[in-house]
């Protein structure tokens, strides 16, 4: 069933405050989402190889434990490393082939931290634990039932959203900028575990940083603090090119304090607070579209590492956002886009229980001169859920 019905509250840049919220490569939950999405893109690669076809797996239930450092002006050491324990299900083997799922799990977590954690090295600073286990017959057998389109193993519900509002933008965009390639080899003291914090009252932003700064190259307290002048000026500067605000506060790793030696300055020896302060878990870290966004409907689906093909909570949770996308660029006079997927467990999951368009047009726009567009869009990218599940396997889609 698709329903489209004109979205009743405000727009998000009419709010009077607005609450936005990244994390970024280096913070434990990012890496929890991101190494359980490589382990699921790894595997659905295995199985296409082996198999001919994604079989049954979720690999949604992750913790990284934090480990254990001494650090040091112009150094440090592990003393314990981080330990990852990843979960929950998958499938062995089938037809009498049988593939190494430990060691092609251990393999993507390990090239993730490789290709993405600059002071890790996997090697020793990681240790990692598969508790992963087949799957129940009922919903193993989702994967050997006829239909061009494999039935929802689940009933859940997810929401997506377009346009990015400017506070949304300037969040995400920063972040990105701080784990840059170019930033980090301009400022190569700079850790990974960046956590940005945007607030907007009214027209004014203030954006709270939180990053690191990597032991081996701070050799005093004297030379943290003016490490950190230059890369809060840095931040000014990139925040300057975003009009839509009149006044920008910026507040930069603001539990820092001088004159208390190490314990009053935020460093690093890996670059994420997983070595030895805070540990991560899938499912608390960014929505798929890499925010957190408090003024925004979100689902509680954790959707890295769950199968592409079959959980609806990684396919609608991504597809909703896609879908918003579509109608907003597709249809003109619109300021926002909502879409809401609910599916029913058995069912085939391009026909979810409802899919629902909530739209805010710009006044001059009438609902029903465009809901039949915007249903033939929501009917197109439902008849094409295939080939977006093929595109989600292979990691094409980011999803933190």
């Amino acid at each position: 069933m698709i329903s489209v019905e004109t979205y009743k509250g405000k727009a998000v840049t009419e709010h009077d405050v607005e609450i936005v919220e990244r994390k970024g490569t280096g913070h434990p939950d990012f890496m929890c989402d991101s190494i359980m999405e490589a382990i699921s893109v790894s595997l659905c690669r295995e199985y296409m190889k082996v198999f001919g076809t994604i079989l049954h797996h979720n690999i949604d239930k992750g913790l990284l434990a934090a480990g254990r450092t001494v650090k040091a002006f112009g150094g440090g050491r592990v003393t314990k490393p981080m330990e990852l324990t990843i979960g929950d299900r998958a499938t062995f083997g089938a037809a009498g082939k049988e593939i190494p799922v430990a060691d092609i799990t251990i393999d993507a977590a390990k090239q993730w931290m490789r290709e993405n954690m600059r002071f890790v090295d996997p090697e020793k600073h990681l240790k990692c634990r598969v508790v992963l286990a087949p799957g129940s017959e009922e919903l193993t057998d989702i994967f050997s039932r006829p239909g061009k389109v494999r039935a929802a193993n689940d009933t859940s519900a997810a929401v997506g959203y377009y346009p990015l509002s400017p506070t949304e933008t300037v969040v995400r965009e920063l972040e990105r900028y701080l784990n840059s390639k170019k930033f980090k080899d301009r400022y190569p003291e700079t850790g990974e575990d960046v956590k940005v914090m945007g607030l907007r009252r009214g027209d004014t932003l203030d954006i709270t940083v939180a990053m690191p700064f990597i032991s081996r190259f701070i050799h005093s307290e004297e030379e943290y603090f003016q490490r950190k002048e230059i890369v809060h000026g840095e931040i000014i500067k990139f925040l300057s090119k975003y009009e839509g605000f009149k006044k920008r506060e910026v507040h930069f790793n603001t539990l820092d304090e001088k004159d208390r030696g190490l314990g009053g300055i935020y460093l690093s020896l890996l670059g994420t607070s997983a070595e030895d302060a805070d540990s991560g878990q899938v499912g608390r870290g960014n929505r798929v579209n890499g925010l957190i966004s408090m003024n925004r409907p979100m689902g509680t689906e954790a959707a890295a590492g769950k199968n592409p093909v079959s959980h609806v909570g990684k396919i609608y949770n991504v597809l909703a956002h896609s879908m918003a996308r579509k109608v907003y660029k597709d249809v003109e006079g619109l300021k926002e886009v909502y879409i809401l997927l609910l599916s029913r467990i058995g069912t085939p999951i391009d026909a979810p229980q409802m899919a629902s368009a909530q739209v805010l047009s710009d006044g001059k726009l009438k609902l029903r001169d465009v809901s039949k567009k915007i249903t033939r869009i929501i009917e197109r990218e439902l008849a094409n859920i295939n080939k977006f599940c093929i595109d989600l396997s292979k990691g094409k889609y980011p999803i933190c």
